[in-house]
C-alpha cells in the first residue's frame, strides 16, 4: 500500500479544520456573488448566480442599509476563503479520492441543511473514500465506487435534539428534481429516496435489540420528514465518529465512523449478507482488508481496540469476525493478530 506524501496529509488535515470553521448562509450559495444595481438614483444589493446557462438574480436590500452591507462584506470574506479551499481540493484530488458530482452535491446540500450539525454520520462507501486522507494511504479506486449515499443518526439523538432539517425531499430536489421517496410497506415515512438514474439516498439508525424496532422504519424527528431503517451492528459503527472532508467544491466537512470501527464493522456485516449479495460481501472484505493494512502502519492499537470492543459484545460478534477473517487475503490475517497484541500491550 502506497503512502501519501506528508505534505498532502498535512494539507488534508488543514482542509478539515478550515471547512469546520466555514459558515454558510442558506440563502446564498458561495459560488455566486453580490452585485450593486442602480435604480432611480439609489443602489441596491442583488445576489447573482449562474447555473445551467441561466442567470439567477435575487434582491437583497439597499446598499445604504448598514446591516445589509455588513452581511455582503462578511460573505465576501467567506467567498475568498472558499476560493482558497477549492484550490486545496483540486490539489488534493490529484492523489486522493473524490466523489462524483451528484454524490458531492447531495452531501453538500445535507451539510448546509444541518445534517452533520445534528450529529448525523456519513456511512458506507462514500465515507470510506475519506479515509485515504485520514490514514495517509492511497486506496484503490475499485473499492470506492458506489451508486448510493447512506446517512445515519442515533434515534435517541433525533428524538432529543429539538431541531430538524428542512423537509428532506426539498433538500434533495434542490440537487436533482427527480428525487422521489421510495415507497415503504410498513412505515409512516420513506427511509430512502431515488432519482431517475436510480441513485439512492438512504437514512439508517441502529437497531440495538431484536424487538426494539424490528424491521419497521424508525420515526426520526430531526430528519425533515424522513424515517430511518434500523440496522444491527450500526451502533458499533457510528459510536464516537470523527471528522473528515469530502473533496468536492470547497471541501465538505463530514462526520464519518472511526476507520478502525469501519473495518471491523465490514468484517461483521460481510457474514450477514444473503447468498444473492455475494458481490456486496466481497466488497465488504476488500474495504476491511484495505483499512486493516493501512491501520497496521501507525494505528495498530486503534484497530486492536475496535476488535476488542466488538468481540466482547457477544459470542456472535466474535464468531462473525473469525468467520470473516477466513475470507481475507492471507497477508492481512497476521495484521489482525498484530493489532490484538498492540492493544493488549497498550
Amino acid at each position: 500500500m502506497q503512502p501519501i506524501p506528508l505534505a498532502l496529509q498535512t494539507a488534508f488535515a488543514d482542509l478539515i479544520e478550515r471547512c469546520l470553521d466555514a459558515g454558510f448562509d442558506r440563502d446564498f450559495d458561495e459560488q455566486g456573488q453580490f452585485v450593486k444595481v442602480n435604480s432611480k438614483g439609489r443602489e441596491y444589493w442583488y445576489y447573482q448566480l449562474y447555473g445551467g446557462g441561466t442567470r439567477i438574480r435575487r434582491y437583497v436590500g439597499p446598499v445604504a442599509e448598514e446591516a445589509v452591507t455588513q452581511r455582503v462584506e462578511a460573505f465576501g470574506r467567506l467567498k475568498g476563503d472558499f476560493t482558497q479551499r477549492r484550490e486545496s481540493v483540486r490539489a488534493l484530488s490529484t492523489s486522493l479520492p473524490q466523489p462524483d458530482a451528484l454524490t458531492g452535491n447531495i452531501i453538500d446540500a445535507l451539510w448546509k441543511a444541518g445534517f452533520f450539525r445534528l450529529r448525523g454520520v456519513l456511512v458506507g462507501t462514500v465515507a470510506f473514500q475519506t479515509y485515504a486522507g485520514l490514514l495517509g494511504m492511497k486506496l484503490p479506486g475499485a473499492a470506492i465506487m458506489t451508486q448510493d449515499s447512506d446517512f445515519a443518526q442515533f434515534k435517541a439523538i433525533s428524538d432529543a435534539v429539538g431541531d430538524s432539517l428542512p423537509p428532506i425531499l426539498e433538500v434533495l430536489n434542490s440537487v436533482d428534481q427527480t428525487f422521489e421517496p421510495v415507497a415503504t410497506l410498513n412505515g409512516p415515512a420513506a427511509v430512502a429516496f431515488s432519482n431517475q438514474q436510480k441513485y439512492c439516498v438512504e437514512f439508517l439508525t441502529p437497531n440495538r435489540s431484536k424487538d426494539e424496532y424490528g424491521s419497521r422504519p424508525a420515526s426520526m424527528p430531526a430528519l425533515g420528514g424522513a424515517s430511518a431503517q434500523p440496522l444491527r451492528f450500526l451502533d458499533f459503527l457510528i459510536h464516537e465518529p470523527v471528522w473528515s472532508v469530502i473533496l468536492h467544491r470547497g471541501g465538505i466537512p463530514v462526520r464519518v465512523p472511526q476507520p478502525a470501527r469501519y473495518a471491523v464493522h465490514k468484517l461483521i456485516v460481510s457474514t450477514q449478507r444473503p447468498a444473492q449479495s455475494r458481490a456486496k460481501a466481497d466488497k465488504d472484505l476488500i474495504q476491511a482488508g484495505l483499512l486493516i493494512e493501512a491501520l497496521s502502519v501507525r494505528r495498530s492499537f486503534e484497530l486492536g481496540e475496535a476488535l476488542h470492543m466488538a468481540e466482547i459484545s457477544g459470542p456472535k460478534w466474535k464468531a462473525a469476525i473469525s468467520r470473516a477473517a477466513t475470507g481475507l487475503d492471507s497477508a492481512i490475517v497476521p495484521l489482525l493478530v498484530k493489532a490484538r497484541e498492540a492493544y493488549r500491550a497498550g
